[in-house]
C-alpha cells in the first residue's frame, strides 16, 4: 500500500470520527449557519436577519468550548443551557428566513434546519443527564 493510499484511508478515519464529535458538528454548522446568512438579501429584514442568525448560531460552537472547562457540574449545565438557549434561537430564525422566503438556498435551509433540530436533542438529552447525575436517587 502506498503513502497516499494510507494518507487517504487516515483521513476517511478522522472524518469518520470527527462526524460524532459534537464540538466539530457545532463549528461545521455555525460555518454553514453564516453560509445561510450570507445569502439573504442586503435589505434592512435580510440584515437584520443575517445578525441575528450569525450571532444565535456561532455562539453554541464558541459556548460548548467553554463548557468543556467548566469549573463544576453546575457551570457545566449553565454553559450548556446557553448553548441550548442559543440553538433554539436559531432554530426560530432559520424558521423565519425559511417563511419569508429571504433565501433561494433550500437545500443549505433544510440541512441548517436538520442539523439544528438535532443539535438541540443533543443539547436536550446532555443538559438532562448531568442533572441526573448531579442528583442520583
Amino acid at each position: 500500500m502506498s503513502i497516499n493510499e494510507l494518507r487517504s484511508i487516515r483521513q476517511k478515519i478522522i472524518s469518520m470520527n470527527n462526524k460524532f464529535d459534537l464540538e466539530e458538528r457545532l463549528i461545521k454548522f455555525a460555518v454553514k449557519i453564516i453560509e445561510l446568512a450570507n445569502s439573504l438579501p442586503n435589505s434592512p429584514v435580510g440584515n437584520h436577519m443575517t445578525g441575528q442568525m450569525v450571532r444565535s448560531g456561532t455562539s453554541p460552537a464558541l459556548n460548548y468550548g467553554e463548557a468543556q472547562s467548566a469549573e463544576s457540574r453546575k457551570d457545566f449545565v449553565h454553559k450548556m443551557s446557553i448553548c441550548l438557549k442559543e440553538l433554539r434561537e436559531t432554530f426560530v430564525a432559520v424558521k423565519i428566513v425559511n417563511y419569508s422566503n429571504l433565501t433561494n438556498k433550500t437545500e443549505l435551509l433544510e440541512w441548517c434546519f436538520n442539523e439544528n433540530n438535532e443539535l438541540i436533542s443533543i443539547f436536550v438529552k446532555s443538559i438532562e443527564t448531568a442533572n441526573k447525575n448531579a442528583n442520583p436517587k
